[in-house]
């Protein structure tokens, strides 16, 4: 992605935006900025210019010259040493404004020792100038880049541990329950963490499960105001009646199943009902 006449963009040569959806960092790899480049910023981007490490500014939505300022935000200098020519090169890092959404999954344990899994969705922006700041100087950049899979990545061990800290001491059966809980507990460790990287965690959507199949047929049944022997016997009989056993019904209700016992039936004998008789 060369700089065309000297302007500094997120777009390519045809046009194409870098900074798509999941990009929350990217790091304009050309070494060509010298002063008086054109650095241009999109109306959902912050740039940050920096120079061997020293940040000189950050640019709001317009377009503006590179020039070297006699102070840095970060680190010093004297231009003037340098007789007002600068040998260092620049570098220049997009910040993406727009809200991000990230999913994290693991396992968390209940009061019982039960697994249970969890999908957490959670929302995410970089909101000032400031927090452009923080971003880049606390998160590393690997190839151009820093996504939201990799801020992710970071924040996956805090909502590992925010989940566990309500899961763990409660019955699996009142997980659900305490949903709401477990959601601001999460939100409150999680924005704590992600403020260090400038990042404001908007929203935070939770869903916990069992992990066996097995239980979440069984949960899905006591819902129904089963006992638990009884949620156990109807778990059973469907398991039975997918494989074709007649003794379904039998299981369901508690009944022992005779097999090659008589038939009841009713049979009608000239418009009158008779039997029971043995088929």
């Amino acid at each position: 992605m060369q700089g065309i006449r000297g302007v500094i963009s997120t777009l390519t040569n045809d046009g194409q935006e870098v900074m798509g959806p999941g990009v929350l960092v990217w790091h304009y790899p050309d070494n060509s900025i010298v002063n008086n480049s054109l650095l241009t910023v999109e109306s959902n981007h912050f740039c940050v210019l920096k120079s061997r490490g020293a940040i000189l500014n950050v640019y709001d939505t317009g377009q503006y010259p590179v020039t070297t300022p006699d102070r840095p935000i970060l680190g010093s200098f004297t231009q003037a040493f340098f007789g007002g020519q600068s040998p260092w090169q620049y570098e220049a890092l997009y910040i993406n404004r727009a809200k991000m959404v990230v999913k994290a999954s693991g396992l968390a344990l209940s009061s019982e020792m039960a697994e249970m899994s969890y999908e957490v969705d959670y929302y995410f922006h970089v909101a000032t100038k400031d927090d452009a700041v923080a971003l880049v100087t606390h998160m590393p950049i690997s190839d151009h880049l820093i996504t939201a899979k990799q801020v992710n990545e970071y924040a996956t061990p805090v909502v590992e541990q925010a989940i566990n800290q309500v899961v763990q001491v409660t019955p699996l059966e009142r997980v659900n329950e305490k949903i709401h809980e477990i959601g601001e507990v999460l939100h409150s460790h999680l924005q704590d963490f992600l403020k260090v990287f400038g990042i404001t965690l908007d929203t935070v959507k939770v869903l916990i499960f069992p992990r066996d199949e097995r239980m979440r047929a069984l949960i899905s049944l006591r819902a129904f105001g089963l006992q638990e022997i009884d949620a156990v016997r109807y778990y059973i009989a469907m398991l039975m009646a997918e494989h074709g056993l007649v003794s379904a019904p039998n299981m369901a209700i508690g009944e022992a199943f005779h097999i090659g016992a008589p038939v009841q039936a009713t049979v009608a004998v000239g418009g009158i009902s008779r039997g029971p008789t043995n088929a």
